[in-house]
């Protein structure tokens, strides 16, 4: 088996100011705090001779070939990311960085906030935009039903709450 990997589609190019913030937060990290320090260990580690035997010398070098991949892509998705730091003109319809609060069939409530793929943290109540669940919301108003499809069948929502105030979920 290669290690051919057939090309991903690409993610949406928008992106929240907060989203953007960590992404270059994480950028700076990696190349001015974590890649100086493993280049040390790794420069010392050199020094200690037969580099076929050496652990510390062998995970340096990997763990340095994974920040510089990491690099390499935030430098690149940065500077082809739109940052959208407004509401949309319309904001009792669900467009990109709405926070959403839905309620389900069972009448439990859900606050989803749509960013950009880059950025989506399920356990922060941040949803892809390129998600089948957001693609399903937007567009949409309060008092509109979705019907969302799962491998587990449809599930339909109703929207109670679109806002674009706020940084969490209440």
């Amino acid at each position: 088996m290669g290690r051919y990997r057939p090309p991903r589609r690409r993610g949406s190019k928008y992106i929240t100011p907060e989203g953007e913030h960590a992404l270059r937060e994480e950028l700076h990290q990696l190349w001015k705090v974590e890649r100086p320090v493993v280049t040390n260990a790794v420069h010392e580690a050199a020094k200690n001779g037969d580099r076929s035997e050496n652990g510390d010398y062998i995970y340096g070098k990997r763990r340095l070939r994974e920040i510089d991949s990491r690099v390499r892509f935030l430098n690149k998705r940065l500077d082809e990311l739109e940052v959208v730091n407004r509401p949309p003109e319309d904001t009792s319809r669900i467009f990109f960085g709405a926070w959403v609060t839905l309620e389900d069939e069972d009448g439990e409530e859900q606050r989803w906030r749509i960013v950009g793929p880059d950025e989506f943290d399920l356990n922060s109540g941040k949803l892809s935009m390129d998600s089948p669940m957001a693609r399903s919301l937007l567009g949409k108003g309060v008092d509109d039903e979705v019907v969302v499809q799962s491998p587990s069948g449809d599930k339909a929502y109703y929207v109670v709450d679109v806002s674009y105030q706020g940084n969490a979920p209440t």
